[in-house]
């Protein structure tokens, strides 16, 4: 079994020309196709994160000598547009977190931030290999909510996949990359298999299966840094002030969850 550090990616929009609210976490077509040759010129082998994380479970389950995950979060239409042809070129696989009230059908609650894909374009691509994973219904911070709206976020999602593919989803990353470990057990309790947050670090089995990092890749990721990040060198240079808002940030969150508890309480 390796014990060695794994790379997962996390894309959101692919798109030439993408709208202000998706601009700055999406790439173009090129450069998605070009990150894409760099991971098979240097030998990368994707794999779901299904996979990597029953690999991490099992004592002595192979993984392949350099592997990656290659995600997408919330669920836009270029990502069947333009990601899926690049991918199926490769062979590579991948993981699709879908928001189910953000998706274009008879579940869309209008939440979605450009053109999400429809139900057909989910099956397409759970057709051709992706993994499709929860990313909750209505995308919100899962941590600030009771826990009658984390289970109705949680159930609602699970169970509205599981009727459009026919299976249950078997992984889930956190809207924002925010979670807790009262989330985190709802997300256990409701059958997900593993999780994922953002971190922006490398995956590591001893994060346990409902808290693995992931890199996020950017519009402004340039190709340099890409093979920085997929080789796990200077990440941390590389999101410093990512790193230094996550922590201000948890302060607030913080005193909102306190703030909340004890309105609760009174209640």
């Amino acid at each position: 079994m390796s014990e060695r550090p794994v790379p997962i990616l996390m894309y959101h929009s692919v798109a030439h020309v993408p709208n202000e609210a998706t601009h700055d976490l999406s790439v173009s077509p090129a450069a998605f196709g070009h990150q894409m040759e760099v991971l098979g010129e240097r030998g990368f082998t994707p794999l779901t994160t299904d996979q990597l994380a029953a690999a991490w479970r099992s004592a002595g389950a192979p993984l392949p000598d350099r592997p990656v995950l290659i995600t997408f979060d919330d669920g836009y239409e270029g990502v069947h547009r333009y990601a899926l042809p690049v991918l199926a070129k490769h062979g590579f696989a991948s993981t699709v977190f879908v928001a189910t009230g953000w998706l274009r059908g008879k579940y869309d609650t209008g939440g979605g931030l450009d053109r999400m894909l429809d139900w057909d374009q989910v099956r397409e691509l759970a057709a051709a290999g992706a993994e499709i994973g929860g990313h909750s219904h209505t995308h919100p911070e899962l941590d600030q909510l009771s826990d009658n709206g984390l289970r109705f976020e949680l159930r609602s999602c699970r169970d509205i996949i599981t009727d459009e593919l026919g299976t249950r989803p078997r992984s889930l990353a956190f809207p924002y990359g925010y979670s807790s470990r009262r989330v985190r057990e709802r997300v256990r309790e409701t059958g997900y298999a593993q999780s994922l947050a953002v971190g922006n670090a490398l995956a590591r089995r001893a994060q346990g299966p409902y808290a693995l990092r992931r890199i996020t890749v950017r519009r402004t990721t340039e190709t340099e840094e890409f093979e920085r990040l997929v080789e796990g060198r200077a990440i941390h240079r590389s999101f410093a002030r990512d790193h230094a808002l996550t922590k201000g940030y948890a302060v607030v969150r913080r005193a909102r969850q306190v703030r909340r508890k004890a309105i609760s309480s009174r209640v």
